[in-house]
């Protein structure tokens, strides 16, 4: 079956400045970031949720998913062996709506969490299993992109009080998953500060230190600069006021780590909300 062209191109995935409508077949999947914006992104028309569903169409269809996600954190890695992950509303205040929604995707004891923590014991990193539900920085993205929920989706937590350099060597004892049909995905938000947020505000209303945030993390990722991006804090502009604390960022850490070292970056561009949330993710497949 042909895969569904993008509702919008110019949201659609950059590679280098073009334009890309479908990936070729590859035995090695690609590793994605998901900036997952708000837990409403599924039910706020205001919000580019449709994009999601445009970028998992342009993705090979994995096996499985590993996900890393900024609101599962514990001291040591910790892999869900859960057969029926619950779908986690970790949030208050919220529309009821939102709290009625179910993300019934089987889990992945045997094909990712299991494996996934073997290969950090094997790489020097302490790790366990446990049974844990999928928080809504799961979820929600993986509602809009894979809605009928049949991929099975498995959680392994991020470390917030661990730095970035640990969740990129996290990212690259995972990496010979991806050749078994296993999708390594991060979720957070590229830009993550909710004292700047105002919530009526329009993205054009954006703060322009957030796209000079991003441009020169962008430019770090094309360049391949482990080393700048590792030590981003002292080096990106305006690291602290993006990012108060790492949680957010530090999935992003771990794709980069689980890609190719000569991987090719793509950038699904979705707008800043809130005007300080800015709403892009990002591909890193095989040269």
């Amino acid at each position: 079956m042909p895969r569904a062209p993008f509702i919008n191109a110019a949201r659609g995935l950059i590679f280098d400045g073009r334009s890309t409508h479908s990936y070729t077949a590859m035995n090695r999947l690609p590793t994605v970031f998901i900036s997952h914006g708000a837990p409403t992104l599924p039910i706020d028309p205001s919000m580019p949720s449709a994009e999601f569903a445009s970028l998992a169409n342009e993705l090979p269809r994995p096996d499985a998913i590993l996900m890393l996600s900024a609101h599962w954190g514990t001291a040591q890695p910790v892999a869900s062996v859960a057969t029926q992950p619950e779908t986690i509303h970790d949030f208050y205040g919220f529309p009821r709506a939102l709290y009625e929604l179910r993300y019934p995707a089987p889990g992945a004891p045997d094909v990712a969490p299991r494996r996934a923590a073997a290969a950090l014991v094997r790489h020097g990193v302490s790790a366990s299993t446990t049974e844990h539900g999928l928080d809504h920085g799961a979820w929600v993205p993986l509602l809009l992109m894979f809605p009928n929920a049949d991929v099975p989706v498995a959680q392994l937590s991020i470390q917030p009080r661990l730095d970035a350099a640990h969740h990129f060597a996290m990212g690259r004892a995972l990496r010979d998953l991806r050749d078994d049909g296993v999708m390594i995905v991060g979720s957070g938000q590229i830009t993550h500060n909710l004292r700047m947020a105002d919530f009526g505000a329009r993205p054009e209303d954006a703060d322009p230190r957030v796209s000079e945030f991003t441009d020169w993390f962008e430019d770090r990722m094309r360049a391949r600069d482990i080393d700048a991006l590792l030590d981003y804090r002292a080096r990106a502009s305006h690291a602290a006021l993006m990012h108060p604390t790492d949680e957010h960022l530090l999935p992003v850490f771990s794709a980069l780590g689980a890609a190719s070292d000569d991987y090719r970056l793509g950038i699904q561009s979705l707008g800043t909300y809130q005007r300080a949330l800015a709403m892009t993710n990002y591909v890193f497949t095989d040269a």
